[in-house]
């Protein structure tokens, strides 16, 4: 408890000196931050969690100031595919090297505060026996663990998925936080239908699995991120993208109200609202911030610590250049850190840097760490273009119907 507190007077100290930080607001002093403590463990939507305190305490510490995610959860036929284009054989032993090449980059946790991995990853041993994640460990960086088994056909809706893996949840959380992961990733998809938007039904399937899902990681002490993903799948237009968001988030808070869930627990990783794929008409990073920051003012409560955006098929650059418009002053009250969790768009240049080769590993790490820093100083709102000419960074990353 007394860490927790001085976590907040730490970071009341940082407001203070940096003020125009935009999710910034004060703390108080220890007393105030016991009294907050109290009511949030007692309010009336929350039952008394075993492990309150050390869920806030890490989603705070996930969404420090200057600091993401890094998305290394890729599925063996996911990360087959990223191999597949650079000419790796997707092996164990090459899905172990390039994990390996992740954890082991020094000065990662600068940048990077915390990791989802696949369950390949988070339990993997190198040839001495140590584990693949005490690189991760050793920078400082939070492990996650991906819990969700990945997406079916939604029946009776026009080819709206749903997500599956609620069934043993409880006992594989209580396996990964026995073996140190304090946070967890469930990806849910909505599409965008042509002229209708999703349907009820995919809405409700929604937020009622992310919630149920939430709630079972709170039980067994790892925070969830609730990610409610709307595909850039489709020809719509940024209002139409806003319009959806804004009602999808809206409803996976009333679902997590209603389960209990501690919000201050909790991160959201949502889509940023950009135009659909196909739409004619390509709008402008402020205009994608002014949309999404609306969206995020409408539905998403203040007691949320962090916001950790997907990247959701943009260019790396594009993804920090938005990430940075999100953060810059004119968008109103913005109580929570806008972040990032980035897979493809932390990776696709690291990958091609890296290729399998071994006489490589120092280049990939070394432009890892450029495009960390790259999205560190976007949450500032302080990205200033120094990484756009660096490998890939201008590739899109987009794949229509993306699961992983």
């Amino acid at each position: 408890f007394h860490c927790l507190v001085n976590t907040w007077q730490i970071h009341a100290q940082a407001v203070e000196e940096e003020p125009e930080t935009p999710y910034a607001t004060p703390m108080g002093d220890a007393k105030t931050a016991e009294k907050r403590l109290q009511a949030i463990c007692c309010h009336v939507f929350t039952k008394q969690w075993k492990y309150a305190e050390e869920l806030i305490a890490t989603a705070n510490a996930i969404s420090a100031p200057g600091k993401g995610i890094l998305a290394a959860d890729e599925s063996i036929g996911t990360i087959g595919k990223r191999f597949k284009g650079i000419g790796v054989e997707n092996n164990r032993e090459n899905r172990r090297a390039y994990r390996y090449l992740l954890a082991s980059t020094p000065g990662l946790g600068k940048n990077i505060s915390g990791v989802i991995l696949f369950e390949e990853s988070l339990f993997e041993t190198m040839s001495d026996g140590s584990y693949l994640v005490d690189g991760f460990k050793k920078e400082g960086v939070i492990l996650g663990i991906k819990v969700d088994k990945g997406t079916r056909p939604l029946p009776g809706t026009d080819g709206e998925l749903y997500t599956q893996g609620l069934t043993d949840l409880n006992l594989r959380c209580k396996k990964y936080y026995e073996f140190g992961a304090r946070f967890a990733k469930w990806r849910a998809v909505v599409k965008i239908l042509p002229g209708k938007g999703p349907s009820a039904n995919a809405i409700q399937e929604t937020a009622h699995t992310l919630a149920r899902y939430a709630a079972i990681c709170q039980d067994n002490g790892l925070v969830p991120i609730v990610e409610p993903e709307i595909l850039m799948d489709g020809a719509h237009d940024l209002a139409t993208a806003q319009k959806w968001t804004e009602k999808v988030i809206a409803a996976c808070y009333s679902a997590l109200r209603l389960q209990g869930v501690l919000l201050e627990g909790t991160l959201l990783k949502p889509n940023m609202v950009l135009e659909g794929a196909d739409c004619k008409t390509k709008y402008s990073p402020a205009a994608h911030a002014a949309a999404t920051v609306t969206a995020l003012q409408r539905s998403v409560p203040v007691a949320v610590p962090g916001i950790t955006f997907l990247s959701g098929g943009q260019s790396e650059e594009d993804a920090t250049i938005n990430l940075n418009a999100l953060n810059q002053p004119g968008l109103g009250y913005r109580p929570w850190s806008l972040t990032f969790s980035f897979g493809r768009a932390l990776q696709k240049s690291v990958l091609e840097a890296w290729k399998g080769k071994k006489e490589n590993v120092k280049a990939a790490q070394d432009m890892l760490l450029l495009r960390a820093r790259a999205n560190g100083d976007a949450n500032l709102g302080k990205y200033t273009g120094y990484a756009a000419k660096a490998g890939s960074a201008q590739q899109s990353t987009y794949v229509k119907n993306y699961a992983y």
